[in-house]
């Protein structure tokens, strides 16, 4: 018989302990065997994997159950608040830096305006951010590590942004920078993966195990989740649906193509539109009013309010922007047929009249026998997404909680 080896039973005990560790947050107050009849595994292996994990202060004994017969079962609940996450969330303006516990509820956080620095310069921004928090919160509760979200293609299992260009970072290792100045263990990983991980731990979607999570602000991004994985290419650049085609012969987008979705269809661009059509007086708008003609003050959420109340510019915009997103997504839903389509953005949120118009026209551009299967539908998470999509990030690498 071969015998095995003692990283073998390593790995075999750190699965039993992430499998129980699942069960425990997703079904507690649960008892010891309950769980060992739920997974199948032995009471045994059940009793040393809790051991561990009470251990580490993960789980917690939590009263008396009720007895079928024989002793009563002590019962054991998730332990999230003994421990923390510092989350950062890396924008091209800001800089957003945070103390969670293992439930991704924010106890304390920072934020802090980039002054456009690019390149190098936000990554020492960064750093230099990073270590005055910890050194601020010298008492972080058995922090668990450091969760960094931001956009572009992120090489996830080595620590690298390997291309943003709005913010000048290619194949840096940031990972390796945050973990050499803080020593403390990091994880990085593209900001629309970690709202997609985010929803299967702290939303309302993790029922749906093939899902698409669209992201819309100052630029465009997706993640992809298959059959309770995230798809991230061979690169680490699935999902860069903002550089898809839409308009073969369009504008130049800053990435060299052509006709890119993210010339089309983001903040910058809408802002643009706004502003020319404001100066030139072309099309009548309720804009110049809300902002006291201050074009400065012309944000995601005045335009929304301008939508609501019916202003013809803003309806002209959003009705383009319909037309080539509906391109996008029902090239989407042909390649990958997801359950669903979670959109989220400083123009999207809250925008009912977006979602009913994007659902009815990428019904009629769909083959006949999705039309009736496409679920379009607006982002559930709240103001801390970015937040909750670091502490996901640190979930699905630290305690490698299942997808599936």
């Amino acid at each position: 018989m071969k015998k095995q080896r003692t990283g073998d039973l390593k790995l075999i005990q750190q699965l039993n302990e992430s499998v129980i560790l699942e069960m425990i947050r997703d079904h507690g107050p649960i008892s010891r065997s309950q769980i060992a009849k739920e997974l199948g595994i032995s009471p045994t292996t059940v009793t040393s994997a809790v051991n561990l994990l009470m251990a580490k202060d993960l789980v917690t004994e939590d009263g008396i159950g009720i007895s079928s017969g024989g002793r009563k079962p002590v019962l054991l609940r998730f332990n999230p608040t003994a421990h923390s996450i510092i989350g950062v969330a890396v924008t091209n303006t800001k800089i957003a830096i945070a103390e969670l516990d293992l439930n991704g509820n924010v106890k304390q956080r920072e934020d802090h305006d980039t002054h456009n620095a690019r390149g190098n310069d936000i990554v020492e921004l960064l750093l230099e951010k990073l270590e005055r928090f910890v050194q601020k919160h010298p008492n972080l509760l058995h922090c668990q590590g450091i969760s960094v979200v931001l956009p572009g293609i992120v090489d996830a299992q080595h620590g690298v942004v390997s291309y943003n260009s709005k913010l000048n970072l290619f194949n840096v290792p940031l990972v390796k920078l945050i973990e050499k100045k803080l020593g403390i263990p990091t994880y990085i990983d593209n900001d629309a993966n970690s709202y997609v991980l985010s929803h299967y731990y702290f939303g309302s979607s993790a029922k749906y195990k093939n899902l698409i999570y669209i992201t819309i602000g100052e630029g465009i991004g997706s993640g992809i989740m298959i059959n309770g994985q995230i798809f991230r290419g061979s690169n680490g650049s699935a999902g860069e649906i903002g550089h898809t085609s839409v308009a073969p012969d369009g504008a130049v987008c800053e990435c060299g193509g052509q006709g890119c979705l993210e010339s089309y269809v983001s903040w910058p661009v809408i802002y643009g539109k706004i502003v020319s059509a404001v100066i030139s007086n072309s099309t009548p708008t309720l804009i110049p009013m809300m902002t006291n003609g201050d074009i400065n003050q012309i944000t995601p959420a005045i335009f929304l309010k301008a939508l609501k109340e019916g202003d013809q510019l803003c309806e002209n915009i959003m009705k383009e922007m319909v037309r080539y997103l509906s391109t996008a997504i029902k090239d989407y839903i042909h390649l990958f047929d997801p359950e669903a389509i979670i959109l989220s953005g400083s123009i999207v949120q809250d925008n009912h009249q977006l979602i009913e118009q994007l659902q009815e026209e990428v019904a009629k551009k769909v083959i006949s026998n999705l039309r009736s299967k496409v679920n379009i539908q607006l982002s559930p998470v709240g103001s801390e997404k970015r937040m909750l999509g670091a502490a996901a990030i640190l979930f699905h690498n630290k305690f490698k909680f299942r997808l599936s």
